[in-house]
């Protein structure tokens, strides 16, 4: 009893974990699967499962695109941060930071900066504030924070939705294979079968 509690409780885990994401259908028997509504014939069912894989496909599309942006910021982030570190050093001397700093691309210009307790920021859509650097760096560690733990969630969800694609292949594939050996309607159905299946899987079911 406490085990089926137990794996009830990880599978209600799972599902808040990807919130948004639907779970795909394992279609075992698929006799069963083709007397549920709307799968009154081959070509239906396969219908709805590609619609579904495609679904899962775009999905995934916009979790890489927000994963490389991600990777992309997260270096940046962690650059500023060791800036911010070594300006709060100098800020109590009273020499200058010698540094470069960039004018166009891959065009630098040598700069001269004097012991501050202020910087600026850049916070996106061409919106730049001034913080003290305490603050500056307090507000920099928390965005990194987030952003390497948005980073983790999102690599969560790019394999569970590649499982989902994988388990829809396989749903697909079943169907497929039943409804050709089963009637004239299930070869139609296997000829519009989605683009995944190449000519060597077809021909192998």
């Amino acid at each position: 009893m406490a085990a089926t509690i137990d794996n009830s409780n990880a599978v209600q885990a799972t599902k808040k974990r990807h919130l948004g994401i639907p779970e795909a259908v394992f279609v075992e028997d698929v006799d069963s699967f083709m007397k549920q509504p709307g799968n009154e014939t081959a070509d239906a069912a396969l219908r709805r499962l590609d619609e579904q894989y495609q679904k899962y496909k775009y999905m995934e599309l916009n979790l890489s695109q927000k994963k490389l942006r991600l990777k992309n910021q997260i270096p940046q982030i962690t650059q500023t941060l060791e800036i911010l570190r070594h300006m709060q050093k100098k800020k109590e001397t009273t020499e200058p930071m010698e540094t470069h700093f960039l004018l166009a691309d891959n065009v630098y210009c040598k700069a001269s900066v004097p012991p501050t307790d202020k910087v600026c920021l850049w916070l996106g859509a061409n919106v730049m504030l001034e913080y003290d650097i305490d603050e500056a760096q307090a507000l920099l560690e928390k965005n990194l924070s987030t952003a390497s733990r948005n980073l983790e969630t999102l690599e969560e969800d790019l394999d569970y939705l590649r499982d989902q694609g994988t388990t829809t292949e396989v749903s697909i594939l079943q169907t497929c294979s039943l409804t050709r050996l089963s009637s004239l309607p299930g070869v139609r159905a296997l000829d519009s079968a989605p683009d995944f299946l190449s000519e060597g899987r077809r021909g192998s079911l």
